[in-house]
């Protein structure tokens, strides 16, 4: 995902993918509204844009799918700086150059970009400025954009507890970026695990943190140790790049990777990513900043949804799968969608054989025995998931 903390050269910022120079409302950018042909994009990308798996290359698709879903033409209107690191000044920096060639509205994509966003959203208040999976904005210029990742991370779950349960084995690993110091990363772990749960209760989610965002080879020696040391037959992830996958494709047993489907770097492995369709909000927020920026924080304002808005779901699901998985998932799917039942709730799903599920009240509950919702309890609030998440729920031990 997004938070790359290890430093990349200094050169790398000098590197600016430019693709237009169509007119512009203002000689120093921002916002006149209006028609998509003086309109400009910019983006600051934490890896490359020529990235062919993972976060950055979720981003960058949304990004130039949602332009060509509302007129925009990333070939002529769309501007990088990509490879930024986590560091203020050079973010600044990045920020500088796109407010320069004139963008109308600029994306970052990582967390730690957001105390430079929040300071240039002052500096230039007529551009609009889009932060992904922070909690910084302002009622002018200023939001925050994330999702409901943890519901397409359950329905990975489903797919790793039907492998396991294939395999009489039911330790089933995670390489995770972050644990509880994050409730993104925390949300995401319990999720899966309880969808693991769900089709065999008796699966094991063994979590490895690696401590940063993205780091090709800890991702690597983390999926080696969760299948060497801890026999792990499925290796799920919440890091950037498909090295778990690589990884477990390598060793002989199966995976649910992140951000796109890694299908084609594990062609034996892969089960089903949780993914992002970034394209859904990036055509949202780019044609209000286009038609009426000046009430963009009103239309589309701090950005949190899921499946319901096809923001998140799975990859195709491999034919590495077990039979039921497709139906397991898709009936957990609409349960979501529909608003009938969420993940973190006291109601506890179970799936037999056949794909098909039956309910049942059941109290959610930390790997302590911390009661967080009573049996037939509502689900957790958005705050909880987005914010104070900071235990794993019964089934995780994070190993490292």
């Amino acid at each position: 995902m997004k938070k790359l903390i290890s430093m990349l050269v200094t050169a790398a910022l000098a590197v600016t993918s430019v693709f237009a120079l169509a007119g512009c409302n203002s000689a120093n950018g921002g916002n006149g509204g209006g028609k998509a042909s003086n309109f400009k994009v910019g983006a600051i990308y934490i890896n490359s844009q020529n990235d062919t798996s993972g976060y950055t290359y979720a981003h960058h698709h949304g990004i130039t799918e949602g332009m060509k879903k509302i007129g925009l033409d990333p070939a002529k209107d769309l501007y990088i700086v990509d490879n930024v690191p986590e560091d203020d000044e050079k973010v600044k920096q990045a920020i500088d150059q796109l407010a320069g060639n004139g963008c109308n509205i600029i994306f970052g994509i990582s967390f730690g970009y957001i105390n430079a966003f929040e300071a240039k959203a002052k500096e230039y208040p007529d551009i609009i400025f889009s932060h992904a999976t922070g909690y910084l904005s302002n009622d002018k210029n200023f939001n925050n954009y994330f999702g409901r990742i943890y519901q397409a991370r359950y329905l990975a779950g489903i797919a790793a507890g039907y492998k396991s349960l294939a395999l009489g084995n039911n330790n089933i690993g995670y390489v995770s970026a972050w644990g509880t110091e994050y409730a993104e990363t925390c949300s995401g772990i319990n999720a899966f695990a309880m969808g693991c749960m769900a089709v065999n209760p008796d699966a094991k989610v063994s979590v490895y943190e690696i401590s940063t965002w993205g780091d090709q080879q800890l991702e690597r020696q983390a999926a080696e140790t969760l299948i060497d040391t801890y026999g792990c037959c499925v290796i799920a992830q919440h890091c950037d790049s498909a090295q778990p996958q690589i990884v477990a494709n390598e060793k002989g047993v199966f995976g649910c990777g992140y951000n796109s489907d890694m299908t084609k770097e594990a062609p034996n492995a892969h089960l089903v990513a949780p993914v992002w369709n970034w394209d859904a909000y990036y055509a949202t927020a780019m044609k209000a900043a286009m038609e009426d920026p000046a009430n963009f924080m009103t239309k589309v304002g701090n950005y949190y949804e899921g499946l319901n808005a096809g923001l998140v779901d799975v990859s195709p699901i491999s034919g590495n799968c077990e039979p039921a998985t497709k139906a397991a998932i898709d009936a957990a799917k609409e349960l979501m969608k529909s608003g009938k039942w969420d993940v973190f709730s006291g109601v506890k799903l179970t799936f037999d054989a056949s794909g098909a599920y039956t309910q049942a009240d059941a109290a959610l509950k930390t790997n302590d025995g911390t009661e967080i919702v009573a049996a037939g309890g509502a689900p957790v609030d958005d705050g909880v998931i987005q914010g104070s998440m900071n235990y794993y729920v019964e089934g995780v031990t994070q190993v490292n």
